[in-house]
């Protein structure tokens, strides 16, 4: 499996972006996808996952309703958007794959997504 992610970049607190994470190997709707994030000194934490079928979803308390992950199966993309931008965001943000988990599942821990993509830097500026 392998992953790209893009769309990071400098914004202002308050601001938006929107992350993509395009992956490949297998089938798309096989994969549960997450994002996942790490600010420097800090330990890589859980932002949200979406389920394979993509009608199910889970946020980090940190990013409820600022954040949603979405998934295209038929691009073969997940994505989050990121509204409302808080210093606090500032990491290098990572998607990542779980493969042939059950359809509805949405994971949260670190070791249950085995494929990891090169990380995207969002920076929020006070």
């Amino acid at each position: 499996v392998q992953l790209q992610a893009c769309g990071g970049g400098l914004v202002q607190a308050g601001g938006s972006l929107r992350l993509s994470c395009t992956a490949s190997g297998h089938t798309f709707s096989r994969y549960t996808m997450a994002w996942f994030r790490q600010a420097p000194g800090k330990e890589r934490e859980f932002v949200a996952s979406i389920s394979r079928s993509g009608r199910t979803s889970r946020y980090a308390d940190s990013v409820k309703g600022r954040f949603t992950i979405s998934r295209d199966n038929a691009k073969n993309t997940a994505y989050l958007q990121l509204n409302n931008l808080k210093p606090e965001d500032t990491a290098v943000y990572h998607c990542a794959v779980a493969f042939d988990y059950p359809r509805e599942a949405t994971m949260q821990g670190l070791g249950e997504y085995a494929y990891w993509g090169q990380g995207t830097q969002v920076t929020v500026s006070s």
